[in-house]
């Protein structure tokens, strides 16, 4: 099992749509390249922010053949293969490998909540499946699964192959200190919009992995503080706070973050699938603002 690029700076990349939403298959490389080029260090497709729950089976092999097809060899693509049965997870994770991708991201399924035994099963048969890296994602506000510091040490333990970890409890910097304590050997993403980004790091985790639509923002925090520059990783990070944080509006987000890669020209279309929050014209005038005194495009 090949995992040495499961590290560093991943974005969520968004799913592109036409206006009738129906998929945008051509824009599909135009984003990929589009994040190749900005230097991070990973892509992972089919997440919350790429909407792959509104995604039919057909689309989901689309996207993931364009983005492995388009990013050749370039970057680690990984692929997020959740499902609320364990038997979908594993078929998605063994499609998700057979078409090319580096990694898997795996949220728990809801019926697992409240039982560590119930969690390692799940994972357990996953991995027995595939020999792709798997990224343990531990986010209990959109699952409804708390995942607890002893089955998170004992997952990586007893499968190596499971000891990359997504943490998205807050408080997530807390609980980067707890995971490491009780296993080293875990290797931590930091996720919720890059809102703990520098104190995740901080604590000993390794990346991040997100949707923010500046991800070479991102990049540039890791890269000064994994060369020591601390006082340059976090003139940057607090620079850019209110981004971060505008960015990461619950009900918004999604749009928010469509509506900045459109103004990148990474998207054709900003519109996300259906049911989804539109953004108003105050709040496009806000996010202009903010971008302009930012120095950014927009």
């Amino acid at each position: 099992m090949e995992d040495s690029k499961v590290r560093g700076v991943y974005t969520i990349a968004p799913t592109p749509f036409n206006e009738d939403s129906s998929l945008d298959v051509a824009s599909i490389p135009t984003l990929v390249n589009f994040l190749v080029e900005l230097g991070i260090d990973g892509i992972t497709i089919l997440g919350v922010m790429g909407e792959a729950s509104k995604l039919i089976d057909s689309e989901r092999d689309e996207i993931i053949t364009r983005s492995v097809e388009t990013a050749n060899g370039r970057i680690p693509i990984c692929v997020g293969t959740s499902h609320a049965g364990t038997d979908g997870c594993v078929a998605y994770s063994k499609r998700a490998e057979e078409l090319g991708a580096y990694a898997l991201m795996v949220a728990p399924p809801k019926l697992a909540k409240g039982t560590d035994k119930a969690l390692m099963k799940h994972y357990l048969r996953v991995a027995d499946a595939v020999d792709t890296p798997i990224v343990v994602q531990d986010h209990p506000t959109s699952t409804g699964v708390t995942m607890s510091v002893e089955f998170i040490a004992d997952i990586a333990g007893v499968s190596p192959q499971c000891r990359f970890l997504k943490l998205e409890e807050e408080p997530s910097p807390k609980k980067v200190s707890q995971v490491l304590s009780a296993n080293p050997s875990v290797e931590i993403f930091g996720g919720l919009g890059g809102n703990m980004f520098l104190e995740e790091l901080r604590h000993g985790a390794m990346g991040t992995m997100t949707g923010f639509a500046y991800p070479d923002i991102l990049k540039t925090i890791h890269t000064s503080y994994m060369k020591g520059d601390i006082d340059g990783a976090t003139e940057t990070f607090y620079r850019y706070c209110p981004l971060i944080r505008f960015e990461n509006q619950p009900g918004i987000g999604l749009s928010l973050r469509k509506h900045v890669y459109k103004l990148r020209g990474a998207l054709r279309c900003a519109q996300p699938r259906a049911p989804y929050t539109p953004l108003d014209d105050e709040t496009i005038e806000d996010l202009n603002d903010l971008l302009t005194r930012l120095g950014l495009e927009g």
